[in-house]
């Protein structure tokens, strides 16, 4: 039982899943992660915000009855996710009495994704208030924060934003408040790159929306709570921004040798020129830790061999990652080595254009690299120190 208190009639009920190594099929979770739900008594009602995964719906309803909470008048939905809304048709059955409120997007998504009956609905408006007697909630549409449904709901008297996945880091731990700032930190970064990158742009205008309240905690669904907010919200701010960093993001993969060689060296050349360079050879790393270094790079650049007059599988993989991802990257290029076939350069070069960063001229060997070769890999290290000199949003 995981029961923890904020403040006067403030608990978090949530669960903690310590051993989850995956999430969506997709994203690794290393540090585990954890559903958090919270219970807010006012004088007159009861509301819990957000639920957890259904796989852990009988740990949420033990914490609210080993409260003895009796009734729960409102069911705050901030978003549609199962693994906040899964245990929802749980507490509904635990507690008949109360009603689900959200905005009429999520309701029709938890309508779809979970068969909860309109009937167990009340929606409201953006800006809208739910009065719990002496405590009142005030709710604040987010959409594409990262879903399109994705709302905020803040408590108004305790200056308590409850900000479900937004701020939210996949981490396991049994510390309530964002204490160990350094793993924190990491692990927010981290869900960041992996959920919320690709919404960079929402997210920046919903952070200027939220500037005018008084914030002394900010809970989010995900990981510990930040009892001192400004943490995050500088970490936000710094993300969201479009200014980079002095780095480079080498994305690699090298089947005989060759284009491993070509690599090694350009890292070597980009370092002598005050470069930083994070290269990630693509059959050992972690896909978290590519979209991490995404996060703040200047530019990326993709290292293949021709694959059956393609590019390497997993080259392909890492660009459409970078794609979909949308990180504020400036520029682009490729560097690829061939034996007989040599459009592997073509393929990559035209998913680059998604990135709508400026593409650079690739750098492409017939087998082993040759001294040309270097010296070609010597003239993109120096067109990459060039643009990151001269652009002002890239911070030296």
């Amino acid at each position: 039982m995981v029961v923890r208190k904020l403040g006067d009639g403030v608990y978090s009920v949530g669960a903690i899943h310590w051993d989850r190594r995956l999430f969506d099929e997709l994203i690794p979770l290393p540090d585990g992660t954890s559903y958090n739900a919270y219970l807010v008594r006012g004088s007159e009602r009861t509301a819990l915000i957000d639920a957890v995964d259904p796989t852990k719906a009988r740990e949420l309803i033990d914490n609210l009855k080993g409260l003895g909470v009796k009734e729960i008048d409102y069911i705050i939905s901030n978003h549609a996710e199962q693994d906040h809304s899964g245990a929802i048709p749980d507490v509904l059955r635990a507690f008949p009495g109360a009603r689900v409120v959200t905005n009429p997007k999520c309701k029709e998504m938890l309508m779809q994704l979970l068969l909860i009956p309109e009937g167990e609905f009340m929606t409201v408006v953006d800006g809208e208030e739910v009065s719990l007697g002496d405590r009142t909630l005030k709710f604040i549409y987010a959409p594409w924060v990262h879903w399109p449904e994705t709302m905020l709901t803040y408590l108004e008297e305790d200056g308590i934003l409850f900000t479900c996945d937004l701020f939210g880091s996949h981490l396991a731990t049994s510390d309530l408040y964002a204490t160990d700032e350094e793993r924190v930190y990491e692990a927010a970064k981290r869900y960041y790159a992996e959920i919320m990158m690709p919404f960079r742009a929402t997210i920046r205008r919903h952070l200027e929306k939220i500037k005018g309240f008084r914030l002394e905690m900010i809970a989010t669904s995900h990981g510990p709570i930040y009892n001192e907010p400004d943490f995050i919200l500088k970490a936000y701010g710094d993300w969201v921004s479009d200014y980079v960093k002095n780095e480079v993001v080498i994305a690699y993969v090298s089947m005989h040798g060759s284009t491993g060689k070509m690599v090694d060296y350009f890292i070597d050349a980009l370092i002598e020129r005050g470069i930083t360079a994070k290269p990630f050879n693509l059959t050992k790393t972690d896909i978290g830790e590519l979209a991490m270094a995404l996060v703040d790079a200047a530019t990326i650049v993709i290292g293949s061999p021709t694959v059956l007059a393609g590019p390497h599988p997993s080259a392909l993989y890492a660009t459409y990652l970078a794609s979909a991802l949308r990180p504020k990257l400036r520029y682009a290029s490729v560097i690829s080595s061939y034996g007989w076939g040599e459009r592997a350069i073509e393929y990559l070069k035209g998913m680059l254009t998604h990135l709508k960063a400026e593409v650079l001229e690739p750098v492409v060997a017939m087998g082993h690299p040759k001294e040309g070769d270097f010296k070609a890999l010597d003239r993109l290290a120096d067109e990459i120190l060039k643009r990151h000199q001269e652009d002002a949003l890239v911070r030296k």
